[in-house]
């Protein structure tokens, strides 16, 4: 057994002497998750405490200031997170491997708990090109006449796992009383367009054949994502109606990407938008779009499909300050245009991203709770 100079865990010096590389290694990876832990927990608390202060020193410290756009007012919390990051490299200065890690060590500090009553478990689905991580979210008392839910996180295709929507997905789940499968799809660059909505579509479809292994109704499942995962919604949606499959029980669309070929007047008024810039969307786009991909493809472009009639009940959430505004409400007008039933939500005082942001932002938090009635409303109207 070796061991550096002076280390903590010399043989000389530890009491466990004469345990395997094996062992040493497992107490070095347990005591770095727990400092990272510790150092987690004590980041919330810190910020916590700061977003607690009232209003207008949260926009002195910020820089001084409303920051008023397009008719909207940005929410004084997300403008202190705004003011932070200007601090930070831009994502579009970065590989993606540092932006999916830099987001990830983000997220953690401001996501929001597990649910109450929600217990979750781990899932492998068989996709296109080998198994897919999924995590089901289970709560306490299911209703039995609530279809499942496949949902599809956030990460323009480049970033993002499991722990993105962690929180939200429980509270969908303890919510609207059924199990929500998150899917864990491959991310470019190196699986670009079409991977990841292969993996969802594959993860739905499977989903949809074990409806009864996670007691909910026999019927098709609802489909949802956040950002990229509301373009796969959409698409998801559109593709049972191109192969004449069952439509899903709902389409939850979250400030959904649905048109990446065209420009909207938002693309431009919050073209310098925290979380997501239009920049930072060119960034995202230029690593998931291969160069023989066309943008206008509705797999793509959701948006560009010309008949949208008997799509399933949608509920639409955009973000006010948030590049794609535009696009989402559209997309809501043109379903409601076909006769598809949607509820509609704008919450103005936020910005893209606003589910991963539960814990550490209260208009986040009720949002995220309003859209999951909703969702719940809708299942409702289903068995009446």
């Amino acid at each position: 057994m070796r061991t550096a100079p002076g280390s903590r865990l010399s043989p000389r010096l530890s009491p466990g002497a004469g345990r395997d590389d094996t062992d040493i290694e497992c107490v070095r990876t347990t005591k770095k998750q727990g400092k990272t832990m510790a150092s987690d927990a004590a980041q919330k608390t810190i910020l916590k405490l700061i977003l607690s202060l009232p209003s207008p020193i949260l926009r002195a410290m910020s820089g001084g200031g409303v920051v008023y756009k397009g008719g909207r007012t940005l929410d004084p919390r997300f403008q202190f997170f705004a003011n932070a990051a200007k601090k930070l490299p831009p994502m579009t200065s970065l590989s993606p491997a540092e932006a999916v890690a830099g987001s990830a060590k983000g997220l953690a500090v401001v996501q929001g708990p597990l649910e109450p009553g929600v217990r979750t478990e781990s899932l492998s689905v068989e996709g296109p090109n080998g198994p897919i991580p999924c995590r089901a979210y289970r709560p306490e008392q299911p209703d039995a006449k609530a279809p499942l839910i496949v949902y599809a996180h956030m990460g323009g295709g480049v970033i993002g796992d499991l722990e993105t929507c962690h929180a939200f997905c429980s509270m969908l789940s303890s919510i609207c009383r059924t199990t929500v499968i998150s899917v864990d799809y491959r991310l470019a660059p190196d699986h670009k367009f079409p991977a990841g909505l292969e993996d969802v579509l594959a993860a739905y479809r499977w989903a949809r054949d074990n409806t009864a292994r996670f007691g909910a109704a026999a019927v098709a499942p609802a489909i949802g994502g956040d950002s990229m995962g509301g373009n796969f919604s959409a698409i998801v949606a559109q593709e049972m109606m191109r192969k004449g499959e069952p439509q899903p029980a709902a389409q939850i669309l979250i400030y959904p990407a649905v048109d990446v070929a065209s420009e909207t007047a938002s693309m431009t008024t919050y073209a310098d938008a925290y979380p997501l810039s239009r920049a930072t969307m060119d960034w995202f786009m230029g690593h998931y779009i291969g160069a023989d991909a066309d943008p206008a493809d509705p797999r793509l472009s959701p948006d560009k499909t010309a008949d949208l009639t008997g799509l399933a009940p949608a509920v639409v959430a955009t973000a006010g300050f948030d590049p794609l505004v535009d696009q989402g409400e559209g997309y809501a007008k043109r379903l409601q245009a076909a006769g598809v039933p949607v509820s509609y939500r704008c919450y103005d005082s936020l910005a893209h991203g606003f589910t991963a942001f539960t814990g550490a932002i209260p208009a986040a938090d009720e949002a995220c709770r309003e859209i999951a009635w909703l969702v719940r409303e809708l299942f409702e109207k289903r068995t009446l």
